[in-house]
């Protein structure tokens, strides 16, 4: 890859600075479409996962042609684990190990499809937002459970969806993957609006409950 992600800032700081970093970017969050559909041609899955006693971090990443889902190319890294798991604070824990493996990939991704939260979040800036930001890339949110706020019960059918809102505010919205099974929550990461980012998982999705680019990461980073 051409380019190589770096951020402004320090990982290893306690939880009162990890809040104000995330206070400080949040402003830098773009929810509005910075590309359109037609003109994506590769969507990137990323995610992490550790092994039993949460000492080792494996970050992936799985890139796949778009809108065909055919893989383009895959990466695993695996490095000590450096943060503690801190609700909220998901982003120092995992983006370090993120950018690590999206610098050791050849392909450039048209945009990243997260295994998180992004502006469904208490501040507003997700590990999707915090990834977008610094690798100026759009980036959604794809969430298999609730973080912060409320929404009315979903419809049964595929592609049914109802908004997810914290004390009025639209911060995402819940989407039925699947038929009869448990919906996702999907939010802006950066670049994107949420109608963006709703079709685009709705169009990365196959016959599971999550997108094939998440699903793909996710099966890496757990190494199975």
């Amino acid at each position: 890859m051409a380019e190589t992600y770096t951020a402004s800032h320090n990982w290893d700081i306690s939880t009162g600075e990890a809040r104000l970093v995330q206070e400080e970017l949040r402003h830098k969050v773009i929810t509005e479409d910075r590309i359109d559909l037609k003109s994506i041609h590769r969507v990137a899955g990323v995610d992490v996962g550790f092994d039993r006693k949460q000492k080792l971090t494996r970050a992936a990443v799985a890139i796949l042609s778009y809108p065909d889902l055919e893989p383009v190319e895959e990466h695993v890294i695996e490095q000590p684990t450096n943060y503690p798991y801190i609700p909220g604070l998901l982003s120092f824990r995992e983006v370090p190990a993120i950018l690590d493996v999206l610098n050791a990939v050849k392909t450039t991704p048209d945009v990243l499809l997260c295994d998180s939260q992004g502006l469904a979040h208490p501040r507003r800036f997700g590990l999707a937002c915090h990834l977008g930001v610094i690798t100026d890339l759009p980036a959604v949110g794809v969430a298999k459970s609730r973080l912060v706020g409320e929404h009315q019960d979903v419809p049964r059918t595929k592609g049914s969806w109802v908004p997810l809102l914290d004390e009025g505010e639209l911060i995402g919205c819940v989407l039925r993957s699947r038929t009869d099974v448990k919906p996702l929550y999907i939010s802006v990461g950066h670049k994107v609006s949420l109608s963006t980012a709703r079709q685009l998982v709705m169009n990365c999705l196959t016959r599971y409950r999550l997108p094939e680019t998440t699903r793909r990461a996710d099966k890496l980073a757990s190494n199975r």
